[in-house]
C-alpha cells in the first residue's frame, strides 16, 4: 500500500516508521528544509514541497496513493491537504490530524476527511478509559456515517456479564469489533461469553451511544430497561 504523509515532524516520522515496519510504501512531504531528515527514516521517499500546492501533489503522484495522512501541526494545512487529496486525486482514504479540538467539527467528509484523529481528545479519552469502568469512552470519530470508535469496560454488576455475544440484543447501528481480555485480543464470535472486566470496542452511530451505555453499564443491572 502506498501512503503519503504530509508533515515530516515527529508525528509524521513516527507514523512513517510504523507503516514501513508493516511493509507499506511511504512518501513524506514537507515544505521546511529543516524537516527533511532522510537519515531518520531512510526507507521512506522524501519530497521537499508544499503539500497545499497542486504542482507539489502532482510531483508526489498522489493519484497513486491508497492513503493520504495529513499530519502537520497546522489544522488549516491538514484540511487543505485532505480536500485536495480527495477531490483532485480521488485518494480512497484520507486521515487527518486535528491539533485544536475546537476545529474538530470541520474535519468531516465535506473537507475530504474519512478519519479525524484528535490527539488531545484521544489522550483525554485514554485517561478516562484508564480510570472508568462502566462508562462509555469515545476514542475516535469516523466522518462517514457519523460513527465513532467507542470503548467500555464491562463492570461486574452488568446484567450481560456471563452472556454470550450472540444472545445480546445490541442496539441498531452498533457493531462489536473486538474484545480485549487481559493480554488477549478476541474476535467476538456469537458463542463468546462476555466477562466482567472485558474491554469492549464498538463502532457505533453517535445517536446509539447512550443506548449502548445503558445496555452495558451498571445502570441496566439497577433496573434500566433495554431498548
Amino acid at each position: 500500500m502506498r501512503v503519503a504523509i504530509a508533515g515530516a515532524g515527529a508525528v509524521g516520522r513516527s507514523i512513517a516508521g510504523e507503516l514501513l515496519e508493516n511493509g507499506h510504501e511511504i512518501l513524506l512531504i514537507d515544505k521546511a528544509p529543516t524537516a527533511i531528515s532522510v537519515e531518520r527514516v531512510p526507507q521512506a521517499e522524501w519530497l521537499l514541497a508544499d503539500a497545499c500546492e497542486i504542482t507539489s501533489l502532482d510531483e508526489a503522484a498522489l493519484q497513486r496513493c491508497n492513503v493520504v495522512i495529513a499530519a502537520t501541526g497546522d489544522d488549516k494545512v491538514n484540511l487543505v491537504v485532505s480536500l485536495l487529496a480527495k477531490t483532485e486525486y480521488g485518494v480512497p482514504r484520507v486521515v487527518a490530524r486535528v491539533n485544536n479540538p475546537k476545529n474538530e467539527w470541520l474535519f468531516n467528509e465535506s473537507w475530504g476527511v474519512d478519519v479525524a484523529v484528535s490527539t488531545p481528545r484521544l489522550m483525554s479519552a485514554l485517561v478516562e478509559e484508564a480510570v472508568s469502568v462502566g462508562d462509555l469512552v469515545r476514542l475516535l470519530r469516523f466522518s462517514h456515517g457519523d460513527a465513532n470508535l467507542v470503548e467500555l469496560t464491562l463492570p461486574p454488576e452488568s446484567a450481560i456479564a456471563g452472556t454470550q455475544v450472540g444472545d445480546v440484543a445490541w442496539p441498531q447501528d452498533t457493531s462489536l469489533v473486538t474484545i480485549i481480555r487481559g493480554s488477549r485480543v478476541l474476535t467476538p464470535s456469537p458463542e463468546e461469553t462476555l466477562e466482567a472486566g472485558d474491554e469492549l470496542l464498538f463502532v457505533a452511530a453517535q445517536a446509539r451511544e447512550e443506548q449502548l451505555e445503558d445496555l452495558l453499564s451498571v445502570r441496566r443491572a439497577e433496573g434500566s430497561s433495554a431498548s
